[in-house]
């Protein structure tokens, strides 16, 4: 049976209910050996990045060290998998990623349930995908894509890193948001997607900043928006689509999760830790070379920001009848 979103936000905030004395004693034991971090995607993307960064704060702060493991496969499923099925003493952490919300629909058949075997530690990072175009496009805005969208019908074609991605899934809520029809073309990654949109074999993008900007500062891609619902620190004369498309919110976030059951204490250690990381100006030097937004907060926000992802990104799966390859 599925946990319903009030539980998980109810399990995100519950061991403020331990013992003051219990939650101490917990805290001021841990750690007491290494640490192991599970990044469940490849070495030097965007994941792997945020793991390094904080785990190196973490590890100089906590007295132990972070170890990072990469363990990709199945959409970041396999490390999420790992972890959930971990002890849940505090020695094992994911870090988990906008791919862990929307697998949670896409996926029929998964051995764990993400919102009831995960315990929300600490956002670190929310990084916006951008609405970019090939230049050869006569379009300069949201509202100009909109019309050209809805006057040429399935003329326009926007790629994506894969089927069920941040940047897939960012279109097809473009698409519901806003009633116009442009076909989706999936590619195996970013990299792929970026060649091809530059090349103009496909005419639209919804990647994310990663991957955009060096693109966009060399003026090989156009600019519309960005897709949170503030501006981007790093391309801040850009618009939003929120500012044509009151609501419209997509972007890629980063955090740490554990095992369920793992002690509050614990996890009140690690978020108190990473919260003192993000206030750091070297570390929002890091974020901010991705483009991102630091996610400060409690284990009760990030939860939060977990189970709204997660219905959110159902709603569009579902509407747009999204299927895992």
């Amino acid at each position: 049976m599925k946990t319903s979103r009030r539980q998980f936000l109810h399990l995100a905030a519950g061991g403020a209910a331990l013992p003051a004395v219990s939650r101490m004693a917990r805290a001021q034991a841990y750690p007491s050996r290494p640490v192991r971090v599970i990044v469940p995607f490849a070495a030097a993307g965007p994941n792997d990045i945020v793991a390094r960064v904080i785990g190196q704060w973490l590890s100089e702060h906590l007295g132990h060290p972070f170890v990072i493991e990469n363990r990709p496969g199945a959409a970041s499923n396999l490390g999420t998998e790992i972890v959930v099925h971990s002890p849940p003493d505090g020695y094992t952490a994911l870090i988990v990623s906008s791919p862990a919300a929307i697998n949670a629909t896409l996926y029929d058949k998964l051995s764990f349930n993400f919102i009831q075997d995960i315990a929300p530690v600490a956002g670190v990072v929310r990084v916006p995908n951008i609405v970019e175009v090939n230049p050869a496009l006569a379009v300069n805005s949201v509202p100009e894509l909109i019309a050209y969208a809805k006057t040429h019908p399935r003329s326009l074609s926007f790629a994506s890193a894969g089927v069920g991605t941040v940047s897939h899934l960012a279109g097809e809520l473009f698409k519901i948001r806003t009633g116009v029809d442009m076909v989706h073309v999936a590619y195996r990654g970013d990299g792929p997607a970026m060649t091809d949109l530059i090349g103009g074999q496909v005419q639209v993008g919804f990647a994310t900043m990663t991957a955009s900007i060096g693109h966009i500062r060399a003026g090989r891609l156009r600019p519309l928006a960005v897709t949170t619902l503030m501006r981007s620190q790093s391309l801040p004369d850009i618009a939003t689509v929120n500012d044509f498309v009151p609501g419209y919110e997509a972007s890629s976030w980063f955090g740490i999760a554990a095992p369920k059951a793992t002690p509050a204490a614990i996890i009140d250690t690690l978020n108190r830790e990473a919260n003192a990381g993000l206030a750091d100006p070297k570390i929002r030097a890091r974020l901010d070379d991705m483009g991102g937004m630091v996610l400060a907060g409690s284990p009760a926000d990030f939860g939060k920001l977990i189970a709204d992802e997660t219905e959110k990104w159902a709603k569009v799966i579902r509407a747009a009848n999204i299927k895992a390859e």
